[in-house]
């Protein structure tokens, strides 16, 4: 399930995100969904999410 379509994403799940100053590197930071921030339905670059441990990225990856 790709992370660009904002369907996919539940608050509540499992993802891995690449934050804004991480995206040189593309280091993924994993976490659990708690606001979705993205309005449109996809994003090229991934939904912009916000975790329960206050972190905003894209979703890069939708860990099952």
């Amino acid at each position: 399930m790709p992370g660009t379509k904002r369907s996919n994403i539940k608050i509540g799940i499992n993802v891995g995100i690449v934050m804004k100053d991480d995206q040189h590197s593309g280091y993924i930071t994993y976490g659990i969904v708690q606001q979705i921030l993205t309005k449109s339905p996809s994003h090229p670059h991934g939904i912009k999410v916000r975790l329960d441990t206050k972190e905003v990225g894209r979703v890069k990856e939708i860990v099952r």
